[in-house]
C-alpha cells in the first residue's frame, strides 16, 4: 500500500488543486504495487488515474467559456511570446514579504472595481528585481494564471534594430496591444533596453528605446499588468523607478525557505530524518532553481538505486555539486 509519505502528498497536491502531481503519485503508488505482485491492484488504480485525467480534460473543455489566445500575428508576430501560464501562487517558494506583497497585488486586481468607487487604481506596474532562478519570472506566470490572464513575454531579438526609430516604432506595437489585450506583459531582462543614459557603454539606439518607454509607459492607463524583471538592478536608469508602482526585490531562498523546496520536490519520499541544518548550510547562497535541481538529482539517483528514501548524505553530495558547478 501507500507509504505515509504517497498519501500525505496525495492530500497536498489534491488541496493545492494540482492534478499533475496527484496523478503522477497514483501512477507511482500503482508501480510499486505491481512490483510487490498486486497486479490487480495496480491495473485498478491505473485505470482510474486515467479515467479521471479523461474526466478533467473534458471538463476543463466544457467550462472554458472563450477561445483559446493565439500568437500574436502581423506586425507583432515575433515582438510578443504567448507564454503558457500554469504557475499557482502556493508553488511559489518566497520570503513572507515577497509573498505578501504578490498577494496584495492580486487583492487589488480583483478588486478593482471597488477600487475605482474611490478614485483608486490597482498596482499594475511591477518591477521584480534579484539574481537569477529566484522566482521572478514563475511570479509573473503565477500572476497570469490567479487572474486567468494570458502571459505576454517581449521578445529582444525583434525588438531592439539598428535601425534609427524603428526600435521605437516596435515598442508602440507593443504598448498598443497592452492597451488593446489585458493580459501580464512581461520584460524579462529588463536592462538590456533599460541601462542607465549616459553610461560608458551607452548606445544610441537603446537610449532612444529607453526614452520611448519611459514615455510610453508612463502614458499607460490600460488594464494590463506590466512587469519588468532584472537579474541587474544597478544597470537600470534611475527615472525608471519612479514608473513603477512597486518594486519587489527577489532575494535566495533562507533556511526555511530551502526546506519548503526539498520538502515540496521531494514529496513522494520520506523526508522526516534529513538533516535540515547541514542541509541548509550546504546550500547557503544557491538559488530556489539551483536546489531544486540538485532535489531532482538526489531523487534519480535514488530511483535508479531503488531506493525510497532519499538520505542526508545523498542529497547534500547533489547540493555540493551544484555549489561546484557554480564556482
Amino acid at each position: 500500500m501507500a507509504t505515509a509519505e504517497q498519501i500525505k502528498a496525495l492530500l497536498k497536491s489534491h488541496a493545492d488543486r494540482d492534478d499533475q502531481r496527484f496523478y503522477s503519485i497514483a501512477l507511482q503508488v500503482a508501480a510499486k504495487e505491481a512490483r510487490q505482485g498486486h497486479h490487480k491492484l495496480a491495473n485498478e488504480l491505473k485505470t482510474l488515474v486515467d479515467g479521471s485525467q479523461k474526466t478533467s480534460k473534458l471538463g476543463v473543455a466544457a467550462q472554458s467559456p472563450t477561445p483559446l489566445k493565439k500568437q500574436p500575428a502581423g506586425e507583432l508576430k515575433g515582438l510578443l511570446d504567448l507564454t503558457p501560464a500554469s504557475v499557482r501562487k502556493n508553488e511559489l517558494v518566497l520570503s513572507e514579504d515577497i509573498s505578501t506583497r504578490l498577494e496584495q497585488v492580486l487583492l487589488e486586481q480583483r478588486q478593482k472595481d471597488k477600487l475605482s468607487q474611490f478614485g483608486l487604481l490597482p498596482r499594475r506596474k511591477l518591477l521584480f528585481t534579484g539574481p537569477p532562478g529566484t522566482g521572478k519570472t514563475m511570479s509573473a506566470a503565477a500572476l497570469a494564471t490567479e487572474l486567468k490572464l494570458p502571459l505576454y513575454t517581449v521578445v529582444y531579438d525583434s525588438l531592439i534594430t539598428r535601425f534609427m526609430g524603428e526600435t521605437a516604432a516596435k515598442l508602440r506595437l507593443i504598448f498598443d496591444h497592452i492597451k488593446q489585450t489585458r493580459a501580464v506583459y512581461l520584460f524579462d531582462e529588463f536592462d538590456a533596453i533599460g541601462t542607465q543614459r549616459g553610461a560608458q557603454n551607452d548606445v544610441g539606439e537603446i537610449r532612444r528605446v529607453l526614452n520611448s518607454f519611459l514615455l510610453f509607459v508612463e502614458q499607460d492607463a490600460s488594464e494590463s499588468i506590466i512587469v519588468a524583471a532584472t537579474n541587474h538592478p544597478e544597470l537600470l536608469d534611475k527615472a525608471l523607478y519612479r514608473r513603477f508602482d512597486d518594486i519587489i526585490r527577489f532575494e535566495k531562498p533562507g533556511q526555511e525557505q530551502i526546506k519548503q523546496l526539498v520538502e515540496n520536490r521531494l514529496s513522494i519520499f520520506d523526508t522526516e530524518q534529513l538533516a535540515w541544518g547541514e542541509i541548509s548550510a550546504v546550500a547557503k547562497n544557491l538559488s530556489s532553481a539551483e536546489i531544486t535541481r540538485a532535489c531532482e538529482d538526489a531523487a534519480k539517483e535514488a530511483v535508479l538505486n531503488n531506493k525510497e528514501i532519499i538520505t542526508s548524505s545523498l542529497l547534500i553530495r547533489a547540493i555540493e555539486r551544484r555549489q561546484t558547478g557554480k564556482k
